[in-house]
């Protein structure tokens, strides 16, 4: 048995999330299915992130174990054949150790959220970012981003169906800049609750429209009410973009 491992980038638009589900189609499911066709072997894909419907990857860590005798050149260069036409690419693969494991080796995730600050329709990145009209105000979001930083009761941040234990996270770092007529927000962790860095960026984005102060993003973190979550941002504008391990 050989541990691969892979480095997978998707579009997710068309999928139910990455995690494989009963009656939904899922990024999960495109591999595995792909991984069958090429070695008849029924294996089980691991990955670093649980991505939502239609949020995308840039740089998905994952791998899987697998009997049969193959390079991981040509192992890549087959998946990437049978995954077509659906929207996923694998652009690395390697033999990894039995223990590595691409979920609980990781040491820390990074996201990014792309708004596209403009008024006209998009047509290139449509469901591929989130379009807000009113001119944002990039440097005051990125300021009153900072109160997240560190070790917090992110409950306010969290979906009401969020599973995890514990509504503490660590977020390391958060920062916001504006690249032309696009805002990116990028934020790294160990781990995130779900819809977290989604209803950060929404708050974010309701300071940088001056419909919320700036002290108020720290005040919702402080409330540790759903209730008090002022936005949740759309999927389609998030991105998995890194996996860190020791």
């Amino acid at each position: 048995m050989t541990r691969f491992a892979f480095t997978i980038e998707f579009d997710g638009t068309p999928f139910a999330g990455l995690q494989r589900q009963k009656d939904a189609p899922t990024v999960q499911q495109a591999v595995e299915d792909a991984l069958f066709r090429i070695t008849g072997e029924t294996a089980l894909l691991f990955s670093a992130g649980r991505t939502d419907a239609g949020v995308h990857a840039l740089a998905m860590r994952s791998h899987a174990d697998i009997d049969k005798d193959m390079t991981p050149f040509r192992l890549m260069e087959a998946l990437n054949a049978h995954l077509r036409p659906d929207p996923v690419a694998v652009t690395a693969c390697e033999i990894v150790p039995e223990d590595w494991h691409a979920r609980f080796s990781c040491s820390g995730r990074a996201y990014e959220y792309r708004i596209a600050n403009r008024r006209a329709p998009l047509t290139l990145e449509k469901d591929r970012a989130w379009q807000v009209a009113p001119q944002l105000d990039a440097e005051a979001m990125h300021r009153s981003a900072q109160a997240l930083v560190g070790v917090h009761d992110f409950t306010t941040f969290r979906s009401a169906h969020c599973q995890a234990d514990s509504p503490v996270r660590s977020i390391d770092r958060i920062s916001v800049r504006r690249e032309g007529s696009h805002v990116v927000t990028e934020v790294e962790a160990r781990s995130f609750l779900h819809h977290q860095v989604r209803s950060i960026v929404g708050c974010l984005a309701l300071v940088g429209m001056g419909r919320w102060r700036e002290e108020q993003v720290a005040l919702a973190l402080e409330a540790r009410d759903r209730q008090e979550l002022g936005l949740n941002a759309p999927a389609h504008g998030l991105y998995f973009v890194r996996a860190t391990y020791p």
